[in-house]
């Protein structure tokens, strides 16, 4: 069977768009005559649409734009994902479906068993689950169609499953003939290994060809990296698409194929280009054409001002420099040297004038009191002020610069630094901001060294360095990966790190500071267990205090 796999990037909610992508890729498909056509999961109304999916008009126009495309369809199959309703006398009656297509109507129509409900992922919140799955017979072949998470559920792959029903296993005892698969994955480094590895392990093991179409682009704060994979009956990868872009690829499971084995970069390499798709993408969605940046001199600051210069193009990108009395010279010199780097404009706005009016505005209220972090939150706040200001006025785009160790442990101030539509870096550790930093360099000078060397500070007081507060970066960032990610507690984690009182205090900065993670920007999703919607804790806890 020939297929055509459509890696397309749909909006969610721009049904009308959606329907485009799908009937351009559809007539390409139709030129170059073959047998179907395949487009991602829920592509016609984006993925994920959370509570778009309560409003009756959205599903109605869903649903109409569906019943348009099978009208539009001939002898070429058309299989794409959307939403489906029936009257149901207990639960949502909605589900999650693969329509196929062709001859002018829907022929077929299988519905999504397994409900991802887990980190970014609420489907059993919106849709029902199907109760059997079934083959569909086409052109020769038995189609065993699956919706992404279907696929993820092997027996023979997985130590522990999430689901006690694997419905590949029940399509290949009905004697399907070819899997296809449609998927919305959201990205994090080394996911594209996992799905290589297990849908190898699957098509071998079953000796079946797959074709797996996975969509592009970014949804806020999830990235799709595309990459949609073929296999042969043997588990050998054939065909692989872009990523980080949109494709067309054709899968001929009658032809010999020679085998594709680059499917993942180096970590540094990966990670960089989703964060720099992921603003892309953010801003183009959004409707913003330039992009601010505050500069600190800071390696944060300075990776995020190169990201933006990659996704926006440096005439588009803006930075201001904000100095206080603190702020080193060697800051100012070497923000002024990464710009010139990068060809990007900047101004110099000094925060001392005001800063200082506002102390002797406060000074009746604060009384005798001695001077601490309010003092020093001040002049973070007094950036926020002007970054806020500048991006009203022209229109710009405001990135947040803080990276994942220091929203862990709230390092960061609230209407500060933390201001802005975006956190770009705010899933990547400290560590791994210079190891992509350096990354950046291998080849010239771009993030003046000066930059990557000096000693992490924020420059609120006199002498101040990031490890008054806190411990070494490497050692923060192997409790965080251990506490975040790998959900171990303080006894399991200090038998690693060796010091029972250190990882107590580290502990409970992550969770005391909840609150300010509850209040920033969306971040750009890179690891398995980013901050925000994927994770969620209370705010007021007595888990420990």
């Amino acid at each position: 069977m020939k297929i055509a796999l459509c890696q397309i990037n749909p909006i969610i909610g721009d049904i009308e768009g959606n329907k485009k992508k799908i009937l351009n890729g559809y007539k390409k498909a139709q030129i170059d005559k073959v047998d179907i056509a395949i487009f991602p999961e829920l592509s016609i109304c984006g993925y994920p649409p959370q509570d778009l999916i309560e409003k009756r008009e959205f599903r109605e126009a869903v649903n109409l734009a569906a019943l348009e495309l099978s009208h539009q369809t001939n002898n070429v199959a058309l299989l794409f994902g959307s939403i489906t309703e029936k009257e149901e006398r207990v639960g949502t009656g909605i589900y999650n479906s693969a329509l196929l297509a062709y001859e002018g109507k829907i022929q077929f129509i299988q519905n999504k068993t397994l409900l991802p409900n887990y980190d970014v992922f609420d489907e059993v919140r919106y849709f029902e689950s199907a109760e059997k799955v079934f083959i569909h017979e086409f052109k020769g072949e038995k189609l065993g169609i699956s919706i992404c998470e279907d696929i993820w559920n092997d027996d023979d792959y997985w130590k522990r499953r999430r689901y006690s029903r694997d419905p590949i296993k029940s399509l290949i005892d009905q004697g399907t003939t070819l899997l296809l698969n449609i998927s919305a994955s959201p990205y994090a480094y080394g996911r594209r290994k996992e799905r290589h590895d297990m849908l190898s392990y699957l098509t071998k093991t079953e000796r079946i060809a797959l074709a797996y179409v996975c969509c592009t682009g970014a949804q806020t704060d999830l990235i799709f990296d595309g990459s949609s994979m073929c296999f042969d009956s043997s588990g050998t990868m054939v065909k692989v698409g872009k990523n980080y872009a949109t494709d067309y690829l054709v899968f001929d499971t009658t032809n010999e194929n020679p085998e594709v084995d680059h499917y993942e970069a180096a970590f540094e390499e990966e990670v960089l280009n989703a964060l720099i798709f992921g603003l892309k993408e953010y801003a183009t969605k959004s409707g913003f054409k330039k992009v601010l940046v505050g500069l600190s001199g800071g390696i944060d600051s300075a990776l995020v001002t190169y990201i933006a210069a990659q996704s926006f193009g440096a005439e588009n990108v803006h930075t201001v420099l904000m100095p206080s009395q603190f702020s080193s010279e060697g800051s100012i010199k070497d923000s002024e040297q990464l710009c010139e780097n990068l060809g990007i404009h900047y101004d110099i706005i000094p925060i001392q004038p005001v800063f200082e009016k506002t102390l002797q505005v406060l000074q009746p209220a604060f009384g005798n009191l001695p001077e601490n972090v309010a003092e020093e939150n001040l002049q973070s706040r007094i950036r926020g002020l002007y970054l806020m200001g500048l991006s009203n006025k022209h229109g710009y785009l405001l990135c947040t610069t803080g990276n994942k160790s220091e929203m862990a442990v709230g390092y960061a101030t609230l209407y500060g630094d933390m201001c802005g539509a975006l956190a770009v870096i705010a899933d990547v550790y400290k560590t791994d901001v210079y190891r992509i930093s350096k990354f950046i360099n291998r080849e010239e000078e771009i993030i003046p060294s000066a930059i990557i060397e000096k000693a992490p500070s924020a420059e609120l007081k006199p002498n101040q360095k990031d490890e008054d507060s806190l411990p070494p970066y490497e050692t923060l960032d192997r409790i965080l990966k251990m506490y975040l990610e790998e959900y171990k507690e303080i006894d399991e984690i200090s038998e690693e790190i060796n010091d029972y009182e250190l990882v107590k205090s580290v502990l409970r900065l992550v969770d005391i500071n909840e609150f300010k993670r509850k209040q920033a920007a969306p971040s750009l999703r890179v690891t398995t267990k980013a901050f925000g919607y994927g994770r969620r804790f209370p705010i007021v806890q007595g888990w420990r205090k």
